[in-house]
């Protein structure tokens, strides 16, 4: 796919707005005195800032490439689009109202949690390493992914936005970029810079669906109308089957147990913030998923004939249709937003995971903040590099690599964390079983036909296909991790006086001597 607006035009906009990211990094490079403002930013996010934040970098390169390129493909990649979001819509949802207040408060009670793994070691008031230590190997196991997904979005981006550029030199670029200004300002950089990126991508998502409708005939229209039956399970030979709604709505799920998103939750400046953040995510969300969807649905009309390996690309190309130059510049711009929104808060979580979780509570105890803050930078260089390596297949798309990464999540972390959060009676040892069979099933289920990692020779279950074994690893993995959680927690003696005395202040509407203020 080539665009018609001239290379320069954009190229101009690129950079501009490279720029500001790198600049914001730089002047939150200076704010950032410790290692809690680097990971959390000194807990100080406003409604607006964090609520914009944790929704443009969850969605990320996914929710203008991936979930577009879905749904123009086919009727059937339409309705799976329509469902996938759906799902998305109500797991964010509950996501706000069941764990973003309850986990605030139980982070600060909790030894003033500034990680996930933090979390779960204080929470349970974990002397040993060991459920640190495994949290903190998943989290890097599934962002590794994640960004990769994010880095193949970004090097798709520029290969059509500068045709002479090789996929190779592309995925470097926009690699170098994002690394710039997480390696600066951690947090405080990453909140900021997606706060603007947030409102970049919801702009650019309600207009070019607009001037789609408005470009299209009265028979165009017909046929789109008549396609939403297609949405219904059973309903036509071209309809989705119920097992296909099921693993997309399961998407949602996967909401409990993202890292990236529970941080900003850590984040907030008190627990009184979630009520207003809530409601500013909930509408940007709602309007930025039926429009990704619409992007891709409508494409199919106004620019057809668009193979599945460019599909993806549908956005930009519908950018470029039907808007000037300029306009054009700052919408694709806004790919490179979604883009960089995920990539450098996965970079952080990443870092912090290794840095706090396995340096320093298993390699140099005596590491002081400022060493902790170093070696978090060297891990964000680390990450990004391997992320590079595995996005360096042109082949592979944004939306299997999220799906990978989304699912690994969701299994691992999502029932830790919800039954953490309301169940008193969960141990420390249910939580480490529950993260382990997890994490491990959603990773055997992903790669069950090909062996684990893609290696033919490890874990290889082939005649696992078809059936009841095409749902997403999403649904086995968190529902085996529940289950797991559960047993393994009432078989394990019962949570000391203090554990549930932190559980029954976590769980009181009292507000916090750091709230009161």
């Amino acid at each position: 796919m080539e665009l018609r607006t001239s290379i320069y035009v954009i190229a101009t906009v690129f950079i501009l707005y490279a720029g500001l990211m790198l600049v914001i990094g730089g002047i939150t490079y200076r704010k950032t005195a410790g290692i809690s403002d680097f990971f959390l930013g000194g807990r100080n996010l406003n409604p607006w800032v964090g609520a914009l934040s944790a929704q443009a970098s969850d969605m990320s390169g996914w929710l203008l490439m991936g979930l577009p390129g879905l749904a123009y493909v086919s009727t059937g990649g339409m309705a799976e689009a329509f469902w996938t979001a759906l799902g998305l819509l109500i797991g964010t949802l509950l996501n706000w109202i069941i764990i973003a207040r309850r986990f605030r408060r139980y982070t600060e009670i909790a030894g003033d949690s500034i990680t996930l793994p933090d979390y779960f070691a204080n929470r349970f008031h974990s002397n040993k390493s060991t459920l640190r230590m495994i949290a903190a190997l998943f989290i890097l196991i599934f962002f590794i992914l994640y960004t990769a997904a994010q880095f193949n979005a970004g090097a798709k981006l520029f290969t059509v936005v500068f045709p002479g550029l090789s996929y190779q030199g592309a995925l470097m670029i926009g690699s170098i970029i994002i690394i710039g200004y997480t390696f600066l300002g951690g947090f405080l950089a990453v909140c900021w810079t997606d706060f603007i990126q947030g409102i970049l991508m919801f702009v650019a998502l309600i207009l070019v669906p607009v001037f789609a409708f408005r470009s299209m005939d009265t028979a165009q229209l017909g046929s789109f109308v008549n396609e939403f039956s297609a949405l219904i399970p059973g309903k036509g030979s071209d309809s989705v089957g119920v097992l296909a709604v099921v693993s997309a709505i399961a998407w949602g799920l996967g909401y409990f147990g993202m890292p990236h998103i529970l941080t900003r939750f850590m984040g907030m400046k008190s627990s009184k913030e979630i009520k207003p953040a809530t409601v500013i995510a909930m509408v940007w969300v709602t309007f930025s998923l039926a429009a990704g969807v619409l992007v891709g649905w409508l494409g199919r009309y106004v620019m057809p004939g668009i193979n599945a390996v460019d599909s993806e690309k549908i956005f930009m190309g519908m950018s470029d249709r039907f808007f000037p130059p300029i306009i054009v510049g700052i919408l694709l711009t806004a790919i490179l937003a979604a883009i960089m929104s995920s990539a450098d808060s996965m970079l952080l979580v990443a870092s912090s995971a290794f840095s706090k979780d396995l340096y320093k509570n298993n390699i140099r105890k005596a590491a002081g903040e400022k060493e902790l803050m170093w070696a978090s930078r060297i891990t964000v260089l680390a990450v990004a590099l391997i992320a590079i390596v595995l996005a360096s297949d042109e082949e592979s798309t944004v939306f299997s690599l999220v799906s990978y990464a989304w699912a690994g999540f969701g299994s691992a972390f999502g029932p830790a964390i919800l039954l953490s959060l309301y169940w008193k009676r969960m141990t420390g040892k249910g939580a480490l079983a529950g993260v382990v069979s997890g994490g491990l099933v959603s990773l055997f289920w992903t790669y069950k036909a090909t062996g684990l990692f893609g290696i033919p020779w490890l874990l290889k279950f082939e005649f696992m296909q078809g059936g009841l074994y095409d749902i997403y690893a999403l649904v086995p993995g968190f529902a085996i991790s529940l289950i797991c959680i559960i047993v393994f927690s009432l078989l394990d003696k019962k949570p000391s006086a203090e554990i549930e005395k932190e559980f029954d202040l976590a769980a009181s509407r009292e507000l916090l001597s750091s709230e009161r203020g």
